[in-house]
């Protein structure tokens, strides 16, 4: 901004814009990588929370706030699944959690 309309100014836009990725270390990208997929696995842990949530309100099964925090907190997805696999039998919410199992 303080350059105004300089010179200097379209330099240091173009600079700017530029992709500096290559100056980055290969731990950096490594790092940045890893912060990617952890990024999806959670997106796509909460996405199986919510169809989770989702069949047992279908279903008219009442989830009660502690289960209802318990099955959106969980980033294992392989709990998720048995408990999605659970769901479309359950009578309660409760029957999802089966104490020792996941």
């Amino acid at each position: 901004m303080g350059l105004g309309t300089t010179p200097a100014a379209n330099l240091w836009r173009q600079i700017m814009a530029a992709d500096l990725s290559f100056f980055q270390s290969e731990t950096a990208q490594n790092l940045r990588a890893e912060g990617r997929e952890e990024g999806r696995e959670e997106g796509r842990s909460a996405g199986r929370a919510e169809d989770i949530l989702l069949l047992l309100r279908n279903r008219g099964i009442q989830v009660s706030e502690e289960e209802r925090a318990r099955i959106v907190g969980c980033g294992d997805l392989d709990a998720l699944g048995v408990w999605f696999t659970r769901a479309i039998t359950a009578t309660v919410a409760a029957e999802l959690f089966v104490p020792g199992d996941v």
